[in-house]
């Protein structure tokens, strides 16, 4: 008697979307639709990794060991990275604030299989653009015009940890 084994590939870093909504809206709302209000096509997703703070402990007559307890979480700024194009919405959000005017907004950054269905969806809350780096441009080489938004937040988490139950539309 055989045993069949499911083989179960890593997933490929180059199949995801990003979205933003208004950070008062729902998340649940974003979640029916969000198929149809990705942000942007990027070509380049970082900073999904938070570090857990300690504060050490050292107990009078033990010697051997110093204690660590967990305090506060920290979080690293996104960085998105996509070709120039057309669109100009993640320029006017981020100097919405420079004017005085912006508005914090929600995001979602969706790993897809290769069937384009999620698998892994990660939330950040009350995103803020906080460094807007335009492209290097260059006649000599013949390179895509890339730019850069860095967005800083105040908290990461996966939405769900089975997305399929989401029944998300793309």
């Amino acid at each position: 008697m055989s045993i069949l084994a499911t083989r179960r590939d890593p997933l490929r870093a180059y199949n995801f979307i990003v979205t933003f909504v208004d950070a008062s809206s729902q998340l649940s709302v974003t979640l029916r639709s969000i198929g149809s209000s990705a942000a942007a096509g990027f070509s380049e997703c970082s900073g999904l990794d938070m570090t857990l703070e300690t504060a050490e402990w050292k107990e009078g007559g033990n010697n051997g060991t110093v204690l660590k307890f967990p305090t506060r979480t920290s979080y690293s700024p996104i960085r998105l990275k996509r070709g120039v194009t057309f669109d100009q919405s993640l320029w006017d959000w981020y100097y919405s604030f420079v004017r005085g005017e912006g508005q914090r907004r929600d995001g979602l950054i969706v790993l897809q299989d290769d069937d384009r269905k999620p698998v892994k969806i990660w939330q950040f809350r009350r995103g803020l653009p906080t460094k807007f780096t335009g492209p290097t441009l260059n006649a000599s080489q013949n390179q895509v015009a890339i730019e850069e938004l860095e967005i800083t937040h105040e908290g990461l988490e996966l939405a769900s940890k089975r997305p399929q139950v989401l029944n998300l539309v793309f």
